[in-house]
Order: structure tokens, then C-alpha cells, then sequence
């Protein structure tokens, strides 16, 4: 059955936009064009086509993307090189997982901080008595709560 441009953005929840750029960009070399000259996607381009999205949404530069299509049309021989692509893209992810979960845990710790100044109606519950130095010790109950189990959302409340 072919689709139309817009029918597959709103399958694929994208934009037509989105569509003609990646066209653009060389990354749909396997979409047919009708006699007019339009885009005519198949059943079988919906593969292609999410791990396009994919892909974009691992962060990958086009070219990459492009690479690894042109790859996947190139047939079976390219097998062992598609599946390396992919796992060094999955080490790449797993990395900047980690340090958006680095990340989270900090923003977390600082809510925290935040909400139990807040409460205290001062900054200073969470410092070092006569200084403006954070107490080591809180960040360490923070963090041993959290491995715990707690929500750091409910630790607010908490007394030193």
C-alpha cells in the first residue's frame, strides 16, 4: 500500500518538514517517486524510516545516519559492519545516560537542599556550623536515603 508524505509523518508522529529534510539529505534514497514527481512510501520504507528516528534521537549526525543506511542497502555483506555501528552507538548512548543520570542525581540533591532551606526559612540548615559551607555529612544522608529507597522528593522534610 503507499503512503503519502503526510500520512507517514502522522504515523510516525514527525513532521512533513522532517520528511523532506532527511529526503534531502540523501537519507531516503529507497522512498519511490510517483509520476509527478512525489514521494511514495511503501510498507517496507517504515523500517528504514524508524531507525532513522532512531537514530536522530540517539544523536547522531546525519551523515552518520546516512552511512549506516547506505550500509543496510548495501546488502548482507555489510552485516558485521551494521552490527558494530550499532553497538558503538549503544556504548556511546549508555555513556551519555550516565552522565545525564550524574546529572539528575545532582539536581536532585540540590532540590533537596532547597527545600529544606526552605522549610528552615534559611539557607544555613544545610551548612557547617559559623560557615557557608555545605555539611558533607548531609549530602552523605542524602545519598544514603536515596540508596535506600526513599524519594528524594519526601526527603525534604528531614531534620539534620
Amino acid at each position: 500500500m503507499p503512503y503519502s508524505i503526510g500520512q507517514v509523518a502522522k504515523r510516525l508522529d514527525i513532521s512533513t518538514y522532517t520528511l523532506r529534510y532527511y529526503d534531502k539529505e540523501g537519507l531516503l534514497p529507497f522512498v519511490d517517486r510517483n509520476a509527478a514527481g512525489r514521494r511514495v512510501f511503501k510498507d517496507a520504507d517504515f523500517n528504514y524510516l524508524e531507525t532513522i528516528s532512531c537514530l536522530k534521537e540517539a544523536g547522531l549526525p546525519v551523515k552518520q545516519i546516512g552511512t549506516f543506511i547506505d550500509l543496510c542497502l548495501a546488502g548482507d555483506r555489510t552485516l558485521d559492519e551494521r552490527y558494530d555501528f550499532l553497538a558503538e552507538q549503544e556504548q556511546a548512548l549508555e555513556e551519555k545516560m550516565a552522565a545525564l543520570q550524574h546529572t539528575m542525581d545532582f539536581l536532585r540533591w540540590k532540590k533537596w537542599y532547597y527545600k529544606r532551606a526552605i522549610q528552615a526559612g534559611t539557607e544555613n540548615v544545610n551548612y557547617l556550623p559559623d560557615t557557608t559551607q555545605t555539611d558533607p555529612a548531609l549530602r552523605e544522608k542524602f545519598n544514603q536515603l536515596v540508596a535506600d529507597g526513599a524519594d528524594p522528593q519526601d526527603l525534604g522534610h528531614l531534620d539534620r
